[in-house]
């Protein structure tokens, strides 16, 4: 693992991301794919649809959502039909959606704000 403390946070915020999902019933079904466009944060299934989830992480006061462009949500888009097309195994489903999920970490290291945006682009 790295570490730089921007890639340490950013898997804080990943983690707590999935144990999100997990709670609302979602099964995890990769955590940060790697492909030649990128990486996907987290990939879930709540039985009907595969939710690509773009996890944003910053310190408070930071805005998480902030970095999450166009630009970004066209890649996310690239890499989601990426793994779509090399992942013969995975579950089927009647809908995708991408959903961007944004933490805030506090001074003292600790979650202050988790903020589920379904269907973000």
């Amino acid at each position: 693992m790295s570490t730089d403390p921007r890639h340490r946070l950013g898997r804080i915020g990943e983690r707590l991301a999935g144990e999100h999902l997990q709670r609302l019933g979602y099964e995890i079904l990769t955590r940060n794919h790697r492909t030649r466009f990128g990486e996907l944060d987290l990939i879930a299934f709540d039985g009907v649809r595969i939710v690509f989830c773009e996890v944003k992480t910053r310190r408070a006061p930071g805005d998480p959502f902030e970095s999450l462009h166009p630009a970004k949500q066209r890649q996310v888009r690239k890499m989601a039909a990426l793994w779509l097309i090399e992942a013969p195994n995975r579950p089927r489903a009647s809908e995708l959606r991408f959903d961007a999920i944004g933490i805030t970490i506090d001074a003292t290291g600790r979650l202050s704000r988790l903020e589920h945006l379904e269907g973000a682009f």
